[in-house]
């Protein structure tokens, strides 16, 4: 059985021929590249190294080849080191900075539209005050995810436009939108869960909460392939 990889995502499948599409970033065959991941197995009685006694130099058989004839051997064409922009970038994948800084808003946003909600279903000011500081910090860490989320989609996909990263694309501009929607509306009008626009601003939050939901999980499924 072949074992065939995801040129984009890094999925594995195994059978004779590569999947039509990709289960979890949706690229076509075409993408997938046969790998081989079978250990090497060793010979009974074969040894890895040769034992060297200390003090003494390993014995180095001499060529036997006739004079002009000797292969050349071809010196290794040294890596091209990145420098600025593009060592940032490697450094910012290499980290998994976007994975990290993801679980700031995923973790507050939930929080702060629950505490919206109850502020406006119990008519508790204070409530919408707390869920107004916790869209603060919502608010400042959005531009890191969505930047070093771009990185990691130019760099580790290979900026692939399937359906999995245009849903992605769009539920994390949608949570963006929102989030800033709810935020001016609160700073220039503190009492709005007491109006009656109220309910436009609930739908608001709860479509920012649903929109950064299934950013997460399709990140999710894009980082553990399932």
């Amino acid at each position: 059985m072949k074992t065939w990889q995801c040129s984009v995502c890094k999925y594995i499948h195994k059978g004779e021929a590569p999947p039509e599409k990709c289960p979890i970033c949706g690229v076509d065959a075409s993408k997938f590249v046969e790998i081989n991941i079978e250990p090497q197995e060793k010979k009974p009685g074969e040894k890895k190294t040769t034992e060297v006694k200390p003090g003494t130099t390993p014995f180095k058989e001499k060529s036997k080849a006739k004079p002009g004839t000797e292969k050349k051997i071809e010196k290794p064409v040294p890596a091209v080191k990145e420098k600025g922009i593009e060592k940032i970038y490697s450094l910012i994948v290499k980290h998994h900075a976007h994975p990290v800084l993801v679980h700031t808003p995923n973790g507050i946003l939930p929080a702060a539209v629950i505490l919206f909600l109850l502020a406006w279903i119990f008519d508790y000011p204070f409530l919408s005050k707390v869920a107004f500081v916790n869209l603060i910090f919502v608010i400042l860490a959005l531009p890191l995810v969505i930047y070093t989320g771009i990185v990691e989609w130019k760099k580790k996909y290979n900026s692939a436009m399937t359906i999995i990263f245009k849903l992605k694309i769009m539920a994390a501009s949608i949570t963006l939108v929102s989030c800033m929607i709810s935020f001016v509306w609160f700073l220039l009008d503190p009492a709005i869960l007491s109006s009656p626009k109220s309910l436009v601003f609930i739908f608001i939050n709860i479509i920012m909460l649903a929109a950064a939901g299934i950013a997460g999980h399709i990140g999710g499924k894009l980082v553990f392939k399932d």
